[in-house]
């Protein structure tokens, strides 16, 4: 029998992701799945969001040190990059648990409350979660790499342990699939709620 690699462990997270999920979904409803998974959601993205703080007290203390005494600090650049990366990463979850991302509104705004669902439903099966899978798969190969070869910044006075912001990454999308599945439902929902006439 042959040893899982890392893509290998990953596909079986997935498959558990969905499952458990698709579980989930079935036993609370798809309004109240929608509504819990929004909640959690929303709730991991605020605590993330907090990071700004301390992206931006790194900010202000990089320029101090670089344009008032002449120093700049390899270790606060590299830190405000790995910050924004969580920011950015975790943000995608919380946009779309929130319904706040960017589509073309031009159209959208125009469109009957049924269209709408159904250009949800469509995009959300067809482009967002196929990519959404690519991203966790390959992700977990780019956390087994960072750890095995115990990765860290190319610079000798850089940051250490790169894995942990890589780490970041099949965290936030497994999120991002958790928020996605649940405007699914959300759409699904509000197309049974229409057919009924409520």
């Amino acid at each position: 029998m042959e040893s899982l690699d890392a893509t290998g462990v990953a596909k079986i997270l997935f498959a558990l992701l969905v499952v458990s999920t698709i579980g989930a979904l079935f036993m609370t409803g798809l309004s109240k799945f929608s509504d819990k998974i929004n909640a959690f959601v929303s709730a991991v993205g605020r605590y993330f969001s907090a990071l700004n703080v301390i992206l931006i007290a790194a900010i202000i203390i990089q320029v101090v040190l670089r344009y008032v005494f002449g120093l700049g600090l390899v270790q606060l650049e590299e830190l405000q990059w790995h910050l924004y990366a969580v920011n950015v990463i975790f943000g995608l979850a919380f946009c779309q648990a929130q319904n706040s991302h960017i589509r073309l509104d031009l159209i959208y705004d125009k469109m009957a409350q049924k269209n709408k669902d159904r250009v949800e439903i469509v995009g959300i099966i067809i482009l967002l979660l196929p990519l959404i899978y690519v991203f966790f798969i390959h992700s977990i190969d780019f956390l087994w790499e960072a750890i095995r070869t115990n990765e860290r910044s190319d610079s000798p006075v850089g940051l250490c342990c790169r894995w942990i912001p890589k780490g970041m990454i099949p965290v936030a999308f497994a999120l991002f699939f958790l928020s996605a599945t649940a405007r699914l439902a959300k759409c699904f929902d509000s197309l049974k709620q229409i057919k009924k006439g409520v």
